[in-house]
């Protein structure tokens, strides 16, 4: 079968009308990294062994977006959630998540338990007696869904650190500057 020129243009310009109508769509979904940034922060740094410190995780979640509160209003949600990976000499504490607010999506029937905005994750780490002098990372592992009140991205992990100087032992003689 031999086809005309116009016929093959026909039917290349058919089946690339739907194609180009399929991809602005795609590209207006954001991906989860575009719609929740997360940054870390360390109560002490330089930190002295048999102290303790407090890592924090501040998430920025875009307008018009929310993660889901680690109390789920419902069984089928997804929670954040906040993991340490610790070296040796180092001992991460229980997450604290801040209270979520209620709030109604036209997609519920009850009121869903969410973050929205700023929200911030506080871990302690204890800094045993063992603890290696000198700079350290703790790697840490960010699990979240983010939502609209359209649609829900497919749930994240945002691989993250944080970086600190260890002193050998409890030190108040000088500031480091």
């Amino acid at each position: 079968m031999i086809f005309s020129r116009a016929s093959f243009l026909f039917w290349r310009v058919a089946l690339a009308v739907p194609l180009m109508a399929w991809l602005p769509v795609q590209a207006q979904t954001p991906s989860a990294r575009d719609v929740v940034s997360a940054k870390t922060h360390i109560s002490s740094d330089p930190a002295a062994r048999g102290t303790a410190v407090e890592l924090a995780v501040i998430l920025k979640i875009k307008d018009g977006y929310h993660i889901n509160a680690r109390e789920k209003s419902e069984e089928y949600l997804i929670a954040p959630d906040l993991r340490a990976e610790t070296p040796g000499g180092f001992k991460a504490g229980d997450v604290a998540y801040p209270k979520g607010e209620l709030h109604t999506f036209t997609f519920s029937k009850k009121p869903l338990n969410v973050y929205q905005g700023t929200v911030t994750f506080r871990m302690p780490i204890m800094v045993l007696s063992s603890a290696p002098a000198g700079p350290q990372k703790i790697n840490l592992k960010l699990r979240y869904q983010a939502c609209s009140t359209e649609i829900c991205l497919p749930p994240a992990t945002q691989d993250l650190r944080v970086r600190n100087y260890f002193l050998r032992a409890k030190s108040h003689c000088c500031i480091l500057a």
